[in-house]
C-alpha cells in the first residue's frame, strides 16, 4: 500500500509574446534517468493561497515579481499522484496562465533541492511542444496550453507590470519542491480551461 505525502501547489504557464512556454528541465534524485520538463511553480505553504504561491514560486524560480491579483483566475484544478525522491505525493494543484512579451529567467532564487533537480530551461513553441517526443508534466500539456491560451489573459494583465526581483530575494520554501513526473503520475479529477 503506497502511503501518499498530502501537498498543495501552484503552477504557472509562462507563455511569451511569441507563444512560447516556459519549461525546467528536471530530473529526480531518486532515479537519476528520469528525464521530464516542468511548469514554473511548486508547494504552497500552510495558509497560502494557490495565486500568492504562484506569484512567489514565480518570483523564487524566473525572477518575474508580480502581485498574486495579477495572475487571474487558474486556469486548471487538477489532484495527482506522483513520486519523487524516494517520497510518494498526494498533490492538490492550480495553474494559472501568465503572459509576458518577453522575459530574462533568473534562477538565483532557486532551493537547495531545485538545485540538485533542475538541470536547465527552454522556452518552447507550442508547435514543437505538442510534436515533442520528451516526457512532460502534467503529461497533456500541450492541450491544457492550448486551452489556456484559447481562454486568454485579462485585458489588463501582468505583461505590461512584470519587473525583476530583487537580487538576494529568494523567500523562504517550507515544503519539498520536488515537482512531479510524469511517471507513475495520475491525475484525479479536476477541471479544465
Amino acid at each position: 500500500m503506497t502511503v501518499y505525502t498530502p501537498r498543495r501547489a501552484a503552477r504557472v504557464l509562462l507563455v511569451d509574446a511569441a507563444g512560447r512556454l516556459l519549461l525546467f528541465a528536471g530530473v529526480d534524485p531518486a532515479r537519476p534517468g528520469h528525464r521530464y520538463w516542468f511548469t514554473p511553480g511548486g508547494g504552497l505553504a500552510p495558509g497560502e493561497t494557490p495565486a500568492a504561491g504562484a506569484a512567489r514560486e514565480l518570483a523564487e524560480e524566473t525572477g518575474l515579481r508580480l502581485a498574486p491579483a495579477e495572475l487571474g483566475e487558474p486556469v486548471r484544478t487538477e489532484t495527482v499522484e506522483f513520486p519523487f525522491d524516494g517520497v510518494w505525493y498526494r498533490q492538490d494543484q492550480q495553474f494559472f496562465l501568465v503572459r509576458v512579451p518577453a522575459w530574462e529567467v533568473d534562477t538565483a532564487g532557486f532551493d537547495a533541492v531545485e538545485r540538485a533537480s533542475v538541470t536547465g530551461h527552454r522556452w518552447w513553441p507550442a508547435d514543437e511542444l505538442a510534436a515533442s517526443g520528451e516526457r512532460f508534466y502534467p503529461d497533456d500539456l500541450p492541450g491544457l496550453l492550448r486551452q489556456a491560451l484559447s481562454a486568454g489573459p485579462p485585458a489588463a494583465g501582468p505583461a505590461a507590470r512584470a519587473v525583476a526581483a530583487p537580487a538576494g530575494d529568494p523567500g523562504a520554501r517550507p515544503v519539498p519542491d520536488g515537482d512531479p513526473v510524469p511517471d507513475g503520475a495520475v491525475r484525479r479529477g479536476g477541471t479544465g480551461c
